[in-house]
């Protein structure tokens, strides 16, 4: 049986690093949820970098046990506010992690 990250996450948000990187939190408010997907290892830099199409040596990820958090950053696609930029605070580039199953 396998729950979708969404479920199981108190919060998964996306948002600038400035203007040329996007960083993601996806927070915990249960030690339990946090180990399961920790344990898991489904939500690694491997699956950011496919999800989000860039280069896995690109991916910075960390796993945060004393804030139960998972977060990672990635380079923007494009510079943000560029033309074509279709996110300029990169708010909404969370949503391909929603979905996710976690066993």
């Amino acid at each position: 049986m396998t729950t979708s990250l969404s479920e199981l996450a108190t919060l998964i948000r996306s948002k600038n690093a400035g203007p040329f990187s996007l960083t993601f939190d996806v927070m915990f408010s249960a030690p339990e949820r946090y180990r399961r997907v920790q344990a898991s290892g489904v939500l690694n830099p491997t699956v950011v970098a496919l999800l989000y199409g860039c280069p896995v040596e690109k991916v910075k990820f960390f796993e945060c046990d004393n804030a139960l958090a998972i977060k990672f950053s990635i380079p923007r696609p494009r510079p943000s506010g560029e033309p074509g930029d279709g996110d300029l605070h990169g708010g909404q580039q969370y949503a391909p992690l929603l979905a996710l199953q976690i066993p």
